[in-house]
């Protein structure tokens, strides 16, 4: 009887590249994580560099980045969440964004565009906006983006916690 080959007589490698596609798969999860975060770091940078480094109009307040500083509702609720994102990339969202595989956001049906929301989920926590309407499935309040779903280690469908930074909104 032979060993380590396969019917054809063939040396069998499918340990092999199971474990190859498995590093590549978790490589790529890890390179879209940096790339939303890199996306976040940049954003201030870019509105900087839109408004010449004037910084935001007087009278209007901005929140550090993290979400240090912001007053969030209390106590925290729960509610359903699930993800978007794969076959609508490239896609306006209905505040104004292109949806890209690393953004990071949620959508919601009732909170207006730009409320930030703090959302944890099995001991992660987020700070982002709601950047989209949704969702349209019974039984969830919240839609995370891919970028929000890799931050948090969501993985499909589930229960998350939620606050609304007092006084948030576009």
């Amino acid at each position: 009887m032979k060993t380590g080959g396969n019917r054809h007589g063939r040396k069998d490698h499918s340990r092999q590249v199971h474990a190859a596609r498995a590093h590549s798969g978790r490589r790529l999860r890890r390179l879209s994580l940096v790339t939303a975060l890199l996306s976040l770091a940049l954003t201030p940078l870019a509105a900087e560099a839109q408004t010449g480094g004037a910084g935001a109009p007087t009278g209007e307040a901005t929140a550090p980045a993290g979400g240090a500083g912001l007053v969030f509702s209390a106590p925290m609720r729960t509610a359903g969440a699930t993800w978007y994102g794969p076959g609508l990339y490239g896609n306006g969202t209905a505040c104004g964004q292109t949806l890209r595989p690393g953004t990071i956001g949620v959508a919601h049906r009732t909170l207006p565009c730009g409320t930030t929301v703090k959302i944890n989920y099995h001991g992660h926590s987020l700070v982002t906006k709601v950047i989209d309407r949704g969702p349209y499935t019974p039984g969830n309040d919240f839609d995370l983006t891919n970028g929000a779903r890799l931050a948090l280690d969501f993985e499909g469908v589930g229960q998350v916690r939620y606050a609304v930074a007092v006084g948030s909104s576009g």
